[in-house]
Formats: structure tokens, C-alpha cells, sequence
């Protein structure tokens, strides 16, 4: 059984995106522990690659700075194993194909079930093209988890049956970032899903605010927040786990309706 999903049978889950090495993987470390410690429920760890063709400039930004501090897949696998020691949440890497095939697909994967790492979300990677790593993370008890976005259309009930771990529902269109509103009919979508899956689904892209995510959250199973924690992390360096920490408790509250 996937351990992804014990995220959410606590209620509504609270997903954090953190851009590994941004500004190093000692802050990346407390941030993580920092956001466990304030209720969030799976955390989802990015991978920083050269080319990050769905993110917004505000991750595009993190992944330059991660990468001119010199973190690597090696180093990130390590920092997992330092986390694993303390940590039982589900955790996630959300990267690009590429970096998993330039470190070798089996290796990779491999690698993600030795550490503790319990999903793989690779946003360049094609519904059907899945089958390239598929396999592997079968093979090796990680979840590869499936996008939906609002150009999916008739392509939802398919993604959605075979989807496993959880589904990432993109609330809009383009490239990460916080959006003053998210206009996209999230109900129906949401609803074309559920007719065909049981596996929980979080919205994710453009929610910044308490508000947003509980509005999110009311339609789906959880809200994941990338681009508003690395602003906070940009902002202040390498004393950014406090902040981090209060941001995902007054996130985590609303969405469990304690604001």
C-alpha cells in the first residue's frame, strides 16, 4: 500500500514544496524539519535542474542559486537519509526526467527506496511517455505520481484510473507562481477525477494565501504550496526555517477551518 496516502486520513493535507540546496542543504534540513514540526502533512522536495520549463521565476530562482551553491543528487540523497533518521512523513521529489536519466533511471529510483523517498513527480514527463520509468518504480515500491491539469480534458479519466500515491491537480494554466485568483473550474475537475479514482487528489500552482488553500483544500483532498515558501526562503536566508514554519502552520490551520 502506498504510504502516500496516509497523508491524508488525518483530514485535509498540507503539501510544502522546498527547492533542495536554496540557499544550502543545512537550511533546506531545518526548513523541512521546521515544516513537519508545524503540521505539514507529505512534503514534496525539488530537485534543482538548469531548465525548469514549468516553473515560474520565483522557483526558476531558487534552482539557479541551488545550483551555484553546488548541490547536487548526491548530496540531496544524503541530506534524505539525515532527514529519515527523525522523519516519517511521507516525502516526494518533484524533478525533471532529465536529471533521472543523467544519474540513471534504475539507479535513481533505486536509490529513492533505500533513502525513504516515497513518490517521484517528473512535470516534463508525458502521461504517455510514463512508461519509461514506470517499471522501475514499481520495481522499486515509489510512486510515480500524476499531473492533471485543465488541458487534460479528456484525458482525466484516463490519468485519474491509473494514477497512484496522489494526484497533482494543476489549478491553472502556465508555470508556477502565486495568482491574485485561480479562475479554472476546479468542482468539475475535481468531480471528473473522483468518478474514477479513489487515490486522493491535492491542488497545487498559484495558492499563496490561508484563504486560497482553504478554498482549494474544500474542493480536494489538500493544497500544495511551492512558489509563497520560496519567496519567504529568498527573503531571509538562511534563518528562513522560523518563518517557513509559521507560514505552513497559519496554511495547515486554515485548511483544517482553525482560523
Amino acid at each position: 500500500m502506498s504510504k502516500i496516502k496516509s497523508a491524508f486520513e488525518k483530514g485535509k493535507a498540507f503539501i510544502p514544496f522546498i527547492t533542495c540546496g536554496d540557499p544550502d542543504l543545512e537550511t533546506t534540513e531545518k526548513i523541512v524539519r521546521a515544516a513537519v514540526i508545524n503540521g505539514a502533512d507529505l512534503i514534496e522536495l525539488g530537485i534543482p535542474f538548469s531548465d525548469p520549463t514549468a516553473e515560474g521565476p520565483v522557483i526558476q530562482g531558487a534552482n539557479i542559486r541551488a545550483l551555484a551553491g553546488g548541490v547536487t543528487t548526491d548530496k540531496i540523497f544524503e541530506m534524505v537519509k539525515r532527514l529519515r533518521k527523525d522523519i516519517s512523513i511521507p516525502m516526494v521529489f518533484m524533478t525533471y526526467a532529465n536529471v533521472v536519466f543523467s544519474y540513471g533511471a534504475e539507479r535513481f529510483i533505486g536509490v529513492c527506496n533505500e533513502i525513504g523517498i516515497d513518490g517521484l513527480i517528473l512535470p516534463d514527463l508525458p502521461f504517455e511517455e510514463k512508461e519509461e520509468f514506470l517499471p522501475l518504480c514499481h520495481k522499486y515500491d515509489v510512486d510515480l505520481i500524476s499531473l492533471i491539469a485543465p488541458t487534460s480534458d479528456n484525458r482525466i479519466a484516463m490519468i485519474a484510473k491509473e494514477a497512484e500515491g496522489f494526484i497533482y491537480i494543476v489549478s491553472s494554466l502556465g508555470v508556477t507562481g502565486t495568482r491574485k485568483e485561480i479562475t479554472t473550474d476546479l468542482d468539475a475537475l475535481v468531480s471528473k477525477v473522483r468518478q474514477n479514482t479513489n487515490v486522493p487528489c491535492a491542488i497545487g500552482f498559484g495558492i499563496s494565501t490561508p484563504e486560497q488553500a482553504a478554498k482549494m483544500a474544500a474542493v480536494s483532498d489538500g493544497a500544495i504550496v511551492g512558489s509563497a515558501i520560496i519567496k519567504i526562503i529568498e527573503k531571509h536566508g538562511k534563518d528562513a526555517a522560523k518563518p517557513v514554519g509559521e507560514y505552513i502552520k497559519s496554511m495547515k490551520d486554515a485548511i483544517r477551518g482553525k482560523c
